[in-house]
């Protein structure tokens, strides 16, 4: 009998790939249980309540937070997010692999919170790359940039934090170690 699962924190820079990295592992493994967040931004198209996030309101997270039903939570340009905790618990107690895809704030929650947690850092290839893809979508004015790339270096910085570095040079690649750091062949 293997013993319970570990939860496994999947963080990063902005920009490096995160999100595009755990669709391919889910495609590839839907037997990942990927936690669904909370936040009190306003659904875009096509995004589903239970799906995507749970939506929900100012009074809600702030009921949340005080009763210390979130694993983690963040504030990030105006909006709430958070890692409800007892789903991730009861997948955990069913011996589900469970992946969360956080910023390093939450992470850093995480490892306080669940210490028995595998952190797992997104590295990019090089600064270079990092700095491509945060300005090739052309849609951000330069002061936005500018402060994506500040926030980039911080999170780069915070890289010994964690257990184990992953180097995004190939999304599948980098889902197949990332199965693996998990035990899920």
């Amino acid at each position: 009998m293997s013993e319970r699962p570990r939860l496994t924190v999947l963080s990063g820079p902005s920009g490096v790939g995160k999100s595009t990295v755990v669709a391919h592992l889910r495609k590839e493994h839907p037997d990942v249980w990927l936690s669904v967040s909370a936040t009190t931004r306003k659904p875009r198209p096509g995004e589903q309540h239970g799906v995507h996030y749970f939506f929900v309101t100012d009074e809600e997270m702030d009921k949340l937070i005080a009763n210390g039903e979130l694993l983690e939570w963040a504030e990030f340009a105006g909006n709430r997010y958070g890692t409800p905790r007892t789903a991730v618990l009861e997948r955990l107690e069913a011996g589900e692999p469970v992946l969360l895809e956080i910023d390093l704030q939450g992470a850093r929650q995480v490892r306080e919170t669940m210490p028995d947690a595998q952190l797992v850092f997104l590295a990019p290839p090089s600064w270079e790359e990092l700095v491509r893809r945060l300005t090739g979508r052309g849609t951000e004015p330069p002061d936005v940039i500018e402060r994506r790339l500040e926030a980039a270096r911080v999170e780069l910085a915070a890289e010994p934090e964690f257990d184990v570095t992953l180097v995004n040079t190939s999304v599948e690649d980098v889902a197949r170690e990332l199965l693996a750091l998990m035990d899920v062949v």
